[in-house]
C-alpha cells in the first residue's frame, strides 16, 4: 500500500471548507432570489458562490488525480461542518445537540479513515 500524501489531504480539506463558503453564498444569494434575468445576473452572492464552488471543485479534481476515491471523499464530509458553523455564526441559525454530535462522529470518521490511510 502506498503513503498516503498528506499535502493532498490537506488540500482536500481546503476544497471541503471553500465548498463550504460557497454553500454559505448560495444560501445568501437564495434569501434575496428573484427570477428577473438582471437580478439574477446582479446577485453578488450567487456569483460569488458559483466562483467559489468551481474553485473548490478545481481543487478537489487535481487531489483526486493524486489520491484514492475511498480516502478523499470522507474529508470533503467535512464540509458539512464547516457549513454547520459557518450558518450558527452568519446566518445565526440554530444549532442543536443532535447537530454538534453529528460532527463529532463526522470527525471520528475521517480520523479513522485518515489513520488507516496512514499506515
Amino acid at each position: 500500500m502506498k503513503k498516503v500524501d498528506w499535502k493532498i489531504l490537506l488540500l482536500t480539506a481546503l476544497a471541503a471548507f471553500i465548498g463550504s463558503i460557497g454553500q454559505l453564498e448560495f444560501k445568501r444569494g437564495a434569501d434575496i432570489l428573484q427570477f428577473d434575468i438582471k437580478l439574477l445576473l446582479t446577485n453578488y452572492h450567487l456569483i460569488i458562490a458559483i466562483a467559489v464552488y468551481c474553485l473548490s471543485t478545481v481543487f478537489y479534481v487535481y487531489a483526486l488525480n493524486k489520491e484514492q476515491l475511498s480516502i478523499l471523499y470522507p474529508i470533503i464530509a467535512t464540509s458539512y461542518i464547516w457549513t454547520l458553523i459557518f450558518s450558527k455564526i452568519f446566518l445565526k441559525e440554530p444549532v442543536g445537540l443532535t447537530s454538534w454530535a453529528g460532527v463529532f462522529f463526522i470527525l471520528l470518521g475521517v480520523t479513522l479513515i485518515a489513520a488507516q490511510a496512514g499506515r
